[in-house]
């Protein structure tokens, strides 16, 4: 299956078009059916060996709750940690940023476009079904930003495949609204496999690349900078 990049619908609506609305809410639940939290925690203290890291960014962040599940899962042994959630548009609530006050992380709002944002290091940049939003180029010049600002990067995306696929055309079974339903196919179709997210990533002699497919639906990537 050739890689292709479309237009997601949830990309062109307003925040707050209620059809946007219900299409975050789907995501929640197509999160927690593909186990995206947990694979993430996991990769993240397997990346780490355990040691807290000081700062984690997420691009592409939107309402926060998928960093905020993550951290649910890591803050008994991670406290302390401050949380960037980066993301063209403002949509984190001040529930989300009080639950993560409660875990004793501080959490942190930027709003700008990940290609234009202020050059923001943090110990661990993280990603959520994000890259696939990118073709090529764009990929290679975002790698070379990661790449300057962070000694780990983590990524999860779809992974393109047969059985990805055929579930993504099954997401009115968890009545998923007709934004959800179109973007999970499109998402499919952009997605990963082999080592084409490791193809783009720039100087491959200081970095150590991880990508494999995990989980039932998702492809992994990580990139660790040899110290």
């Amino acid at each position: 299956m050739k890689r292709l990049v479309q237009p997601e619908l949830l990309d062109t609506l307003p925040v707050a078009d209620p059809r946007a609305v219900r299409s975050r809410r789907d995501l929640c639940r197509v999160n927690n059916w593909m186990r995206q939290h947990s694979l993430m925690a996991d990769a993240l203290k397997n990346s780490l060996n355990g040691h807290a890291p000081g700062h984690i960014t997420e691009l592409g962040a939107g309402d926060g709750t998928f960093l905020l599940r993550v951290a649910q899962k890591i803050s008994p042994d991670w406290p302390n940690v401050i949380a960037t959630l980066l993301d063209r548009q403002k949509n984190v609530s001040a529930e989300t940023l009080a639950a993560f006050a409660a875990l004793d992380w501080r959490a942190e709002i930027v709003e700008a476009d990940v290609f234009d944002r202020p050059q923001i290091s943090s110990d661990v940049i993280l990603a959520n079904l994000f890259l696939h939003h990118f073709a090529e180029t764009r990929l290679k010049e975002l790698f070379r930003q990661i790449s300057q600002h962070t000694k780990l990067f983590i990524a999860l995306e779809p992974r393109r495949a047969a059985w990805p696929m055929f579930c993504s055309r099954l997401l009115w079974v968890i009545g998923c609204n007709e934004v959800t339903r179109h973007d999970a196919v499109v998402s499919v179709r952009a997605g990963f496999s082999g080592t084409e997210l490791s193809a783009l990533w720039p100087d491959k002699q200081n970095w150590r690349l991880t990508e494999r497919p995990v989980g039932a639906f998702s492809h992994l990537f990580i990139a660790r900078k040899i110290s």
